[in-house]
């Protein structure tokens, strides 16, 4: 059963800015739920400094893709890079954007903290839940491991129209946007947060960001992917494990997209700039992880540069990729 953005206070605010979308004075803002949280946090303090509004609106992934790509909006918030069906779209609007990664995230795994039987997941566990094939088959906890309670299983997931939803899927079953679909989707994670909250027999995935700020209300499985290069046995979500790489497969980069052509407004310029010079320290301080500061500086150079286009080939979500690597290869031409 899908639902969408509860939306709440906060949101009403900024569906209240987004009514300005049509004044070239306000920077226009969407996309994924999980780089809301950034964005929210870099437009209060970016305000403070500067008298731009900035409207923030919460659409997914691929809602902000669409509206971004439509010329609706300046920026878009992403969960995962862009798709080539996404950036043809944007060519056909004469929409050219310029991908900046903003930090990382360690996509969590979790369950109701009255579970006193599961500590840890294997990734062929994850994927003998999620992928097509279990649909209305695996429905309990022993039969994704035999030494768990014969209990029903119920589950609980980004939304389809997320990033965080095909980079999951991407991940633990190995095709981006598939999976099984008999399970409780929201694009609102603070909804999922309190769906496995409540629910002794729930299992759900989410960014980190959503677990960290919930620590008492739930509890993180670590994740095991049965590779040796990547660290020994299972590994739980952190900032140093999602950093240095050990937390595989779900560690993931975010990214916001601009139009080139936005840049030209000296409101969405600051906007970026501020972003970039100093709205990163925020990162943490919300609960994701900060790129290594070179990575920043290189993301300016590619804004400065005006430098369009996916460092990731237009082709999505891709697993165990290195943001800096790529950005360091380009500056060295070898980015294709």
């Amino acid at each position: 059963m899908a639902r969408g953005v509860t939306g709440g206070v906060l949101m009403a605010m900024y569906a209240l800015l987004a009514g300005c979308s049509k004044d070239e004075g306000v920077v226009r803002i969407d996309g994924s739920s999980t780089v809301f949280p950034i964005m929210s946090a870099v437009s209060v303090e970016f305000q403070k400094a500067d008298l731009t509004k900035v409207a923030v609106g919460v659409s997914g992934t691929i809602g902000g893709f669409r509206k971004f790509c439509s010329g609706e909006i300046d920026v878009s918030g992403a969960s995962r890079p862009i798709t080539t069906a996404e950036s043809e779209h944007c060519r056909q609007n004469g929409v050219e954007y310029i991908e900046v990664p903003i930090a990382y995230d360690g996509l969590s795994v979790l369950v109701n903290p009255r579970n006193d039987w599961a500590r840890d997941i294997t990734v062929a566990e994850l994927r003998k839940i999620w992928e097509p094939a279990a649909q209305g088959t695996v429905k309990r906890w022993s039969q994704v491991r035999p030494s768990w309670p014969d209990k029903e299983l119920h589950l609980y997931g980004a939304g389809v129209d997320s990033g965080t939803y095909d980079y999951f899927t991407e991940a633990v079953v190995g095709t981006q946007h598939s999976s099984r679909t008999d399970f409780t989707s929201s694009e609102d994670d603070d909804a999922l947060v309190k769906d496995v909250a409540g629910d002794d027999l729930s299992l759900g995935f989410f960014g980190y960001m959503y677990y960290a700020k919930n620590r008492d209300k739930l509890k993180v499985l670590a994740v095991d992917d049965e590779n040796p290069s990547n660290g020994i046995g299972p590994i739980t979500p952190s900032p140093e494990t999602v950093r240095n790489g050990t937390y595989q497969p779900l560690s993931r980069p975010l990214f916001i997209y601009v139009a080139e052509k936005a840049l030209a407004r000296p409101q969405v310029a600051s906007f970026v700039n501020f972003y970039l010079e100093r709205g990163w320290k925020l990162v943490g301080q919300v609960g994701y992880v900060s790129l290594p500061t070179h990575a920043y500086a290189l993301g300016m150079s590619r804004v400065s540069a005006r430098t369009t286009g996916s460092l990731f080939g237009g082709q999505g979500s891709q697993v165990g990729v290195s943001v800096t690597d790529l950005l360091q290869r380009e500056t060295s031409g070898k980015v294709q």
